[in-house]
């Protein structure tokens, strides 16, 4: 029986399903799966090979029912306007009873099973009497889902200062730490306005070439190094990471870019810059 992986819900979930019948489905085809929430729309990215299913952290499980039809279409449409009118319903009571959350989003399952609310709040809400009000206006199961800044904007954002749609609403399953580190190896401008995502925290993408950078300033000298070059004795002042050069300060304190390569040997090796603190990322 073939199986490939799905994304499905408003999180994006990524999850292993079963085709039934001995079915091949295509990459980027809207089917209809049934997961441990209930029945869904998802989106298929590949087939579920050894090597795909480890990129993925604790994968959800389930069934592809159907290839996605076009009455199908039409009842996800239905949902989608109803779901705006439930999160209209849902803002009502919340000002009603006077809580301290914000809400995010609302989500119906396509299969009708349950109502999931999305919110904000900086700390524990009792939201009990706001869910019996909304399962007896909703007439199905209500899950309420507490998320941070990062998942909200995983729901609401949609296109980054590069001008692609955002990294945590295509690619990304995960959302691992970004440090100031990573922004000054790459010496990236250091303005939080210019390099914080949409999430007001640091950008995911300020991580993709970060392995590179440090595997390349392993390679030099670190800064504050006393070195002698093909010219005499220095100290490196600076490195030019993707160019392999170093500014250095000769005996005579003149300074100039060499090449790492001009580098005959290192006298005493320099502490380098310093460890930053990593970014807690809910």
């Amino acid at each position: 029986m073939p199986k490939y992986v799905v994304r499905s819900g408003v999180m994006r979930a990524l999850g292993v399903f079963s085709a039934s019948r001995d079915e091949t489905f295509r990459r980027g085809v809207e089917v209809v799966v049934r997961t441990d929430r209930g029945m869904e729309i998802g989106e298929v990215l590949c087939e579920a090979t050894d090597q795909s299913v480890t990129q993925i952290k604790d994968p959800g499980h389930g069934q592809i029912l159907r290839l996605m039809s076009a009455e199908d279409a039409r009842e996800r449409s239905r949902l989608f306007d109803q779901a705006r009118q439930e999160f209209q319903t849902c803002q009502r009571l919340i000002e009603q009873e006077k809580l301290d959350m914000r809400l995010v989003d609302v989500e119906h399952l396509f299969g009708g099973e349950r109502v999931v609310v999305y919110y904000l709040a900086e700390n524990r809400v009792d939201f009990r009497e706001l869910v019996r009000q909304l399962a007896s206006e909703f007439q199905t199961r209500v899950e309420m889902r507490q998320i941070g800044v990062r998942d909200e904007a995983k729901v609401l954002a949609d296109y980054g200062d590069c001008g692609k749609p955002v990294c945590c609403n295509t690619h990304l399953s995960e959302m691992p730490p970004v440090s100031m580190k990573m922004a000054k190896i790459q010496k990236a401008t250091l303005d939080p306005t210019k390099i914080s995502g949409r999430c007001g925290r640091l950008k995911c993408c300020l991580r993709y070439e970060y392995d590179t950078y440090e595997a390349l300033q392993k390679e030099l000298p670190p800064l504050g190094s006393d070195v002698i070059t093909s010219t005499g004795r220095a100290r490196v002042l600076a490195q030019e990471i993707l160019a392999g050069q170093l500014l250095i300060e000769t005996e005579d304190h003149r300074r100039v870019l060499i090449d790492a390569s001009d580098v005959v040997t290192v006298l005493k090796r320099g502490a380098g810059p310093n460890q930053e603190i990593t970014e807690q990322r809910p």
